[in-house]
């Protein structure tokens, strides 16, 4: 068995629920976002196309599998292990949502565009506004705190999949977050080797790890980070003196980046509209026929992600990476139209307005 050691520090507040929806450190969100960087590391050792049946066996395998009563259950060949299951120690919000940033369809009573919260905006659901206090209010009893930490130990067969695995990690490290609203930069994360007998995660992103963002699109789950004009879809901002101001950014960033799309119609629209191929639902704005019978509105989550890192000086930047996959068949994928909304929000990103540098990694 090959045995890692890592220490696990967060650099933004992580929202990782326990069965009271309480912030604790567990180990099933950290098996969980390995087996997602797990995929991605499979779809790269794949020739042509992915064959998702070998890859869900090869998953099954690895990471066990609770089968029906006909099947094949086994035990994972992962083992996964935190030296303390603490609760999170940030119990209160109270005064720390002070950044606010502007939103052009968010309206004052005069009826001009208004400031919001940027961590209520992109952390509402763990986040809510409490109307007794008029402030940013946590949802649960407690969440992880930034510059909690703990040393998450992992052992795993060293044969064929061990490599994988460690590009799992690699993965996770550059790009992993973790808990609720973690595709807005929530539950970001370090992971350091606790000594000299775990080594130091890899840095540059390998080529097989990326795909054009168009050929990305072709399938339904995400498998890679996208490229475009030969570099990763990968932006990075200034450097920031602390989460609080990277959150801003982001916030502004996103906020930008879908208030670019107008819409034209409201409720029950006939037809999507641009805005909803960037991520569904949106607020007021919902697609007849994305909707389901006794259960709701179709969900598609934002293809764009967001992680943020800390220099070596103890500065953060925000991390913004795309990857793309083609919507579920449900929502009748309209790809030119999906094309044409992610072309704009590339050249949005790039754009010198925005001040963001394009990484390699």
């Amino acid at each position: 068995m090959k045995q890692l050691q890592y220490s696990v520090r967060f650099v933004t507040p992580a929202f990782i629920g326990n069965a009271d929806q309480d912030g604790q450190w567990r180990t099933p969100p950290f098996k969980a976002l390995l087996r997602q960087w797990w995929r991605v590391a499979f779809a790269a050792d794949q020739v042509d196309a992915v064959d998702v049946g070998a890859m869900r066996a090869a998953e099954g395998k690895l990471f066990g599998v609770a089968a029906d009563r006909d099947g094949d259950s086994r035990k994972s060949e992962v083992r996964i292990r935190l030296n303390c299951w603490d609760k999170g120690r940030l119990t209160a919000w109270a005064g720390q949502d002070s950044e606010r940033v502007m939103h052009q369809e968010v309206k004052s009573r005069d009826g001009r565009p208004a400031p919001v919260g940027a961590q209520l905006y992109l952390g509402y659901g763990p986040l809510n506004f409490d109307r007794d206090s008029r402030q940013t209010a946590l949802k649960a009893r407690a969440a992880i705190q930034v510059g909690e930490q703990a040393v998450l130990s992992l052992a795993f067969p060293s044969g064929a999949e061990a490599s994988r695995l460690e590009t799992a990690l690699s993965l996770m490290q550059r790009y992993g977050t973790l808990g609720g609203r973690s595709r807005n930069g929530w539950g970001s994360f370090s992971l350091t080797p606790v000594d000299a007998s775990t080594p130091a995660l890899q840095a540059d992103l390998d080529a097989r790890l990326t795909s054009h963002w168009q050929d990305a699109l072709k399938l339904d789950w995400p498998h890679a980070i996208g490229t475009s004009d030969g570099k990763p879809l990968i932006w990075q901002t200034e450097a920031l003196p602390d989460w609080t101001a990277v959150m801003r950014r982001l916030a502004e960033l996103k906020i930008g980046l879908r208030t670019q799309f107008k819409f034209t119609s409201g409720r029950d629209a006939a037809q999507p509209e641009e805005r909803h191929w960037l991520s569904y639902p949106v607020t007021n704005h919902n697609v007849a026929a994305w909707r389901e019978r006794g259960k709701g509105e179709f969900r598609l989550p934002n293809s764009l992600r967001f992680k943020v890192r800390a220099d070596a000086d103890g500065q953060l930047r925000g991390v913004i990476f795309h990857m793309p996959c083609q919507p579920p068949k449900q929502f009748k994928p309209d790809l030119a139209a999906i094309q044409a909304v992610w072309r704009q929000v590339h050249a949005h990103l790039d754009h010198a307005d925005r001040q963001l540098t394009r990484l390699l990694a």
